[in-house]
């Protein structure tokens, strides 16, 4: 989904269809040079099988590339909902209010519906942030340097005549859903270790009184009361704390199939010199800069392999032309895997020429590439390398990218990125089991499997 606003920005919407709950308990932990907010993701699966999100999926991303090739902005990602989230617990306000915020890695603004709000869905008491109730809450006046950085509605407000009124955004988005309110700061209260509260003051945020459209008002919301953005804006949650916590976050997805779940944990700040991380080995590519798309996490794919076998995909297929097409984007809140068109295809054939397995009885709607499994302990798939930057290789496990649609029945979980002015995005299905860390200072991407649900 597009976000539409006056800045020079678009919204990319990009949704997971796995759905976490972060516990009520947030925990800071200190190591001998750096301390981290560890909070633990607890799994929830909305759908029997990630296929029932994929018409959201195939209509989301179509209705981006119908918006960027008639739109000469650059494109940032939007507030992450739909098919599924990941919930973070918020303790917003003096004293602390509970949010349940959906985070998302591809944008940046924090906002919750506040108690002024109007159209928000399943409205009820403790549903939203009671503004009235804080001695620590503030709004952000137009003269206000950050008061730039949100966008505004139309005509903005925020004039020669009126510096000091209240600083106002609005984020609205291309299926017609819409946030606005006020910009706003408020103390945060986190919870260590120790069992000792921690303050983090001035937090930024919008402070939603109107919330509508079916993305952010439809069942896939419900339960959340606002977003966080961990993206790379100054306005970020991860931007905001990382001065403070490192300026680098990590997170780990595991295998939704696994029951019950193992634990895993999304990180927020450095906490490398723990005798747990001292464990993990990771690997490391660039993140790659699009100043057109500021907000992406960009990595660079060098060349692709199928069983190790090199595939003939031109590299220029990977990169980002100077009006910000193309490139690929690593985003946990994308489902299934989508790659540009020349890319995809390579890549379909030659898992097709080496699947051994005979195809199920009906066609799956939406997938290329399905296979009968019915009867077979263990089925064998090809194993798919991604060559990147810094000479380092992702090679995720079959499992990874051939999910199950329905009984006996596992489906090739890639799609192809139809429009010239696409991008690949490696969901977060590709993503199960990987430790990864998002290091904003050296601007690289680390990633293992090793000890990747270990605290």
């Amino acid at each position: 989904m597009v976000l539409v606003s006056s800045l020079p920005f678009l919204l990319l919407l990009l949704l997971t269809d796995l759905c976490y709950s972060i516990s009520l308990r947030t925990t800071v932990n200190s190591t001998a040079t750096k301390e981290y907010l560890k909070l633990p993701l607890l799994h929830r699966t909305p759908f029997k099988s990630p296929a029932q999100a994929l018409p959201f999926d195939i209509r989301r991303l179509s209705l981006l590339h119908r918006q960027r090739t008639s739109l000469k902005s650059p494109v940032i990602s939007g507030a992450s909902t739909g098919s599924g989230q990941y919930f973070v617990s918020l303790r917003l306000g003096s004293p602390a209010q509970t949010l349940l915020l959906v985070a998302d890695t591809g944008s940046d603004l924090v906002w919750v519906k506040c108690s002024a709000c109007k159209n928000c869905s399943n409205y009820s008491p403790g549903s939203a942030f009671l503004a009235r109730h804080s001695s620590t809450f503030s709004l952000i006046h137009c003269f206000n340097s950050q008061c730039r950085l949100v966008p505004h509605p139309r005509p903005n407000p925020c004039n020669r005549t009126r510096l000091h009124s209240p600083c106002r955004y609005e984020y609205s988005y291309a299926d017609g859903s819409s946030t606005s309110g006020f910009f706003s700061k408020e103390t945060t209260t986190l919870n260590t270790s120790a069992g000792r509260e921690k303050k983090l003051k001035n937090l930024a945020f919008g402070c939603g009184f109107r919330i509508s459209g079916p993305s952010l008002t439809g069942a896939s919301f419900a339960g959340a009361h606002g977003v966080i953005g961990l993206g790379r804006a100054p306005i970020s949650f991860s931007s905001q704390l990382g001065r403070r916590f490192g300026n680098k976050f990590s997170y780990c997805l595991m295998d939704y199939t696994l029951s019950p779940p193992p634990t895993s944990y999304l990180m927020i700040g450095g906490h490398q010199n723990s005798a747990v991380s001292r464990k993990r080995i990771l690997n490391f590519t660039p993140l790659l800069v699009n100043s057109l798309s500021p907000t992406f996490y960009y990595i660079g794919i060098k060349s692709v392999s199928v069983d190790g076998v090199k595939l003939p995909i031109n590299p220029s297929v990977w990169s980002i032309d100077d009006l910000g097409n193309g490139g690929t984007i690593i985003d946990s809140g994308t489902t299934l895997t989508f790659l540009v068109e020349p890319a995809y295809r390579e890549i379909l054939s030659a898992i097709k020429r080496r699947v051994k397995l005979p195809g199920p009885g009906e066609l799956t709607p939406g997938f290329d590439l399905c296979v009968n499994v019915s009867g077979v302990r263990r089925p064998v798939f090809p194993r798919m390398s991604l060559e990147l930057a810094g000479n380092s290789v992702f090679s995720p496990p079959p499992r990874n990218y051939f999910i199950d649609t329905s009984e006996g029945v596992k489906c090739l979980a890639i799609q192809p990125v139809n429009s010239g002015s696409g991008f690949s995005v490696i969901g977060n299905l590709m993503q199960q089991g990987y430790l990864l860390e998002f290091d904003r200072d050296r601007s690289r991407l680390g990633f293992a499997r090793s000890g990747c649900a270990l605290p």
